[in-house]
């Protein structure tokens, strides 16, 4: 079935932008599409439409019954750790089954669809290949289709905008939940664009036959970053408080395949690099020297501990550590995946060689960089330049195959 796009576009860059969500959409429009449908939800804390939960929201829609709800990595309402895993439960407020799709399952099950007609999507990506809410997504989708079931995704703006693409793209076969699709770090789709290229191109079996259907934004266009949007941040995550957490993470979260601490146990997680050996100073200035375009770093240092509700068992906890802090001078210009790789091989180049032979998880190192080579560039002594021409081409490649899945 052809997917169907609902919403309209905007082709005129307003000076006072006034973006609609997919979910607002949907909900100006009476929740049409939903109108005598038992509703499966698939969603977070970030599904809010004018201070309220979208879960809240079709509960007590007239003419609309939901009948279930799938929570993805840090649970229905978003205060779980990064890689712990969520149970099922019943949601306090409405009496609806929550199902777990980040513990023992990733895709629900005939049972837990047997009450269901319709699967929607509605969650906050921040436009990172490794950020798990769009893996959730597509094995939702998955399920839909093996079940006879219609998809509706309501679709929010990606922070970084439509226009950063970055990263190596990882063979499809050699995916996992945090590289399902052969996709760059940074991609510059929202979750609706990427629904349709998931189906058209066909990155997850038995998806052919899918009905998917795209409930738009409205306002939004390619050049806008989260500031240029009128609307609300809401954590998407513990360890994303805000947008510029988010335009760093993508290429600070390859220091989660390290023994270095990327900041979690603090309050500015992923803006943050530190450990017991380096030397602040000396980094920050051969950082700097780079002029990497829209950054800059700091000197810092800091001793990362457990907080409740945003990271528990931090890397390193309790050690004093030094390092560098990120500072965004011009968001426009940030280039995160470079910028990056540039502050990895920074630290790694500077580390004693009792440290370098234990630096990196290898196999963690390369499934989050997306090349199978990244490792061995790195301890060969590549150059930041050298590893990250060797993208250049793919990412050309990639902007062509997606251009048939943009809307906006």
């Amino acid at each position: 079935m052809a997917v169907a796009i609902m919403g309209c576009q905007s082709t005129e860059k307003q000076s006072d932008p006034h973006v609609m969500t997919g979910a607002a959409n949907l909900t100006e429009q009476n929740y049409e599409q939903l109108q005598g449908k038992k509703v499966g939800l698939v969603t977070n804390h970030s599904a809010v439409v004018d201070g309220t939960l979208l879960i809240d929201l079709l509960h007590e829609a007239e003419g609309v019954e939901l009948t279930a709800l799938f929570s993805p990595e840090h649970g229905i309402r978003g205060d779980a750790d990064a890689g712990e895993y969520v149970g099922d439960t019943i949601d306090e407020k409405t009496g609806i089954p929550i199902y777990s799709l980040y513990g023992e399952t990733r895709k629900p099950t005939e049972e837990m669809l047997q009450d269901v007609d319709i699967l929607v999507f509605d969650m906050q990506d921040v436009g990172a290949r490794f950020y798990t809410y769009i893996s959730t997504m597509g094995y939702t989708m998955q399920a839909a289709a093996e079940n006879d079931i219609a998809y509706l995704v309501l679709d929010r703006p990606n922070p970084l905008g439509g226009n950063m693409v970055e990263g190596f793209i990882p063979e499809l076969e050699s995916d996992s939940f945090v590289g399902l699709y052969p996709i760059p770090v940074t991609h510059g789709m929202t979750t609706g664009e990427l629904a349709k290229m998931i189906k058209g191109e066909g990155y997850l079996d038995n998806l052919d036959n899918l009905d998917l259907e795209v409930v738009k934004n409205q306002g939004w266009q390619r050049d806008m970053l989260w500031p240029d949007m009128n609307l609300e941040w809401i954590p998407p995550s513990p360890n994303i408080p805000n947008f510029e957490t988010a335009l760093i993470y993508p290429g600070a979260c390859l220091f989660e395949a390290t023994h270095i601490s990327e900041g979690r146990g603090t309050k500015s997680p992923f803006i943050l690099i530190g450990t017991p050996w380096a030397d602040g100073q000396t980094l920050a200035e051969e950082l700097n020297k780079k002029s990497l375009p829209g950054l800059e770093f700091e000197s810092s240092s800091f001793i990362p501990e457990s907080i409740e509700g945003m990271s528990t068992n931090p890397k390193l906890e309790g050690e004093e550590l030094e390092g560098i802090k990120y500072k965004v001078t011009d968001k426009e210009k940030v280039e995160p995946v470079a910028a990056g790789v540039h502050v990895l091989l920074t630290f790694y180049n500077a580390a004693p060689d009792s440290v370098k032979k234990d630096f990196f998880r290898a196999k963690r190192l390369n499934t989050l960089a997306g090349s199978e080579n990244f490792h061995d560039m790195v301890v060969r002594g590549k150059s930041a330049e050298v590893i990250i021409e060797q993208w250049k081409d793919e990412i050309q490649s990639f902007k062509e195959k997606r251009k048939p899945y943009l809307l906006y």
